[in-house]
Formats: C-alpha cells, structure tokens, sequence
C-alpha cells in the first residue's frame, strides 16, 4: 500500500504539540512499517532525522512560492496528480482534493466549546477544517476519549468513525537528571532562582495563565512560600496582553520570570529544576507537558478538567481551574508536604508507562492496515 502524509508539520523546525506529534509518529513509523511504501510531503526540503529514513520513505518537496495555502491547494494538486492509496494528514485541515481514504488527527475541538477564546480568524479557520473533516475523512483519529465524547456531542461524528490513540512523550530526554551541574548552568542561563514553580505551554485564553498569577499571589504570600518564583516558559498567542495586565495588576512583575520560545533540548532541566510543575489549562484534548513533567520525577498540579484528569489520572494534585484558592491550596500541598510529594513522583513513573510514542505508532499503523 502506498500511504501519503503530510509532513509539512512535522518538518518545521519551531515545534509545538500538533509538530511533535507529526515528527515523533513519522520517525517511530519508519522503525516500524518496512512493508509499505510511504510517501513524506513537504513545503521545505526536510532537515535533520527526516532526511535520513529508510528506503521504503520517500520525501515529496512541493514547491510552492506563497507562505500559505499550502496544504488546500499545493497538496491538493498532488493528490489529484499522483494520489496515494491512502493519505494521512495529523491535523484537521485536509486538502481539497482528497483520495477517498484520507485519515486525520482531530486533536480538539476546544474552538467548538470556547469560542470566545478564540480570534475571529482563528475560528474561522478551525470550523473551516473542522466541517470539511467531518465530511471528507473516511477515518477520525483524536487523541483522547474525551475528544471523542466532545466531536460526538458537539459535531454529532458518528461514533465509530473515530479512534482513539494516545499520544507519547520523549522519554529519552525527559528522565530524572542527575547532574546538578549542568542543571544549574540552565537556570543561569535564564537567570533561575533556586526554588520556581514551572508552568510550559502555549501563553493564550485556554492555559488559564491569569488565574494562575492570582493564585500565585496568594501562595506567596504565606511566608512558607515566599521565595518562590513562577516561571512561564512558551511563547505569546491570543489572549497574551490579558496576562501582562494581570502580572501588572498583581504587583508580579519581580516575582514571574517570563521565558517566551525556550530551547527544546533544554525543558528537560528546566523540569527537573523546578519544585513543581502546574498546568492549569481549562481544555486539552491531551496535555504532554504534565507527562514530561512526572517523568522527570517533579510533582504536578493540573486542572480537573477536559483530558487533563484521564491522562494524569491519580498522579497529580487537580484542582478547579476557576477556583484560584484551590489551586492555590493544591500547588502549596505540592511545594510543602514531603511525604505527598514523595507519593506523587512515584504515582507519576508509574503513569507515564501508559504512554510513548511507539505505542501511538502501533496504534496508528493498524489503522492505517485496517483501511484496506
């Protein structure tokens, strides 16, 4: 079987969670699949582990002069001229012109659910793949069974036309560190306090990132808590100017350390720095961060809400993520009760052992299978 994927996101080189999730599937494909023949498509010429795959994978640059409207009308000229059995696209824009088994990763739907937390365009564009998905892919894959309940209710997709498969996480790099050394030349290197509360991610509506310097006010203002520091690690989207007020507002300024875009290579000592990691997002359809997190060994206080407590299940603290002396209470029992934290690192190996990214490749290769 021939099987295309659009690769254009995993081949970019500023990645987030939709961009791992290409690259981190594509590479642990390749390892597994030496039967089919794929083909990778991409805007750019691919750089790094995407230009060194087995012979079975062939890299396709359609070249394309505008910066947009790639995927709807370049792809689309491909799949009218040489169409692959089957086409995979991980995420929820296809292109116009489509072979008649065409799978693709709808990651959430939070668009749906919170518009206001969106720009116009934004929504426009997310509604705009979204119908155009419903209608055209012959298989749905989401990545949690909280996603699935929510295309179901909201979008009314036929159950069985939608799979679930869990995403991974880069074990390899995200593992206890043990040398302290080099640990302490990446806090000085984004100029770390010795005790700071991590929080990595996108800085936008849904994060929930205001609530969170509220109840990082009333943290540290208990003299217990006092010397700690909140670090945002991630770069601004819409609803950034929202969080610059509330650091105003607060009198926070001295006490938050704003990271912006940070190094991939260097989460993992960020993570193992930290005393806790907190995410307080109001709607996932997944969450990788707080999996990283626990296998770094840190403890973690995550919102009771959307994905959040499927994946994390009894390994974090949760709270409601609109009850900021909650939060506060649950990330204060994280930073200051030993004996939990000690439980909660522990609960936390053994979690992440329900995920990687092998796992998420198997899943998706037998879907694949499956289409013929």
């Amino acid at each position: 079987m021939i099987i295309g994927i659009d690769a254009s996101r995993a081949n970019k080189k500023v990645k987030t969670g939709t961009e791992w999730y290409s690259y981190n599937l594509l590479l642990e494909l390749s390892q597994l699949d030496k039967d089919n023949q794929y083909f990778l498509y991409t805007f750019n010429n691919p750089y790094g582990r995407l230009s060194d795959l087995p012979q079975n994978f062939t890299n396709k640059v359609l070249s394309w002069p505008p910066k947009f409207l790639w995927t709807m009308l370049r792809l689309s000229y491909e799949m009218k001229k040489n169409p692959p059995d089957l086409l995979f696209v991980p995420a929820h824009i296809i292109p116009l012109i489509s072979p008649q088994k065409t799978i693709t990763t709808i990651h959430d739907i939070g668009f749906r659910r919170f518009p206001h937390l969106y720009s116009g365009l934004e929504l426009k564009y997310h509604n705009f793949g979204l119908n155009r998905a419903i209608k055209k892919a012959s298989t749905i894959i989401t990545i949690s069974e909280f996603s699935k309940r929510e295309m179901i209710e909201l979008c009314h997709i036929e159950p069985e036309r939608i799979k679930v498969v869990y995403l991974g996480f880069d074990s390899k790099e995200f593992k206890p560190i043990k040398n302290q050394e080099k640990i302490n030349q990446i806090k000085e290197k984004y100029n770390l306090p010795k005790k700071y509360i991590l929080f990595i991610g996108r800085l936008n509506f849904k994060k929930n990132i205001p609530n969170l310097i509220k109840s990082f006010k009333k943290i540290i203002i208990d003299p217990k808590f006092e010397d700690y520091k909140l670090v945002l690690a991630g770069q601004p989207e819409t609803g950034y100017d929202t969080i610059c007020q509330e650091i105003s507002e607060q009198n926070l300024g001295h006490k938050i350390i704003e990271l912006g875009w940070t190094d991939s290579e260097d989460l993992p000592y960020l993570m193992n720095g930290a005393k806790l990691f907190v995410f307080p997002s109001k709607y996932e359809g997944f969450g990788i961060p707080p999996l990283e997190a626990m296998a770094c060994g840190i403890p973690v206080a995550a919102s009771n809400a959307a994905s959040i407590p499927e994946i994390v299940g009894d390994a974090a603290l949760l709270f409601n993520p609109d009850n900021i002396d909650e939060m506060a209470e649950k990330i204060k029992q994280g930073l200051g009760d030993q004996q939990l934290r000690q439980e909660l690192i522990q609960k936390g190996f053994e979690q992440i052992k329900r995920f990687s990214w092998q796992k998420c490749a198997q899943e998706t290769l037998q879907i694949f299978l499956n289409q013929k």
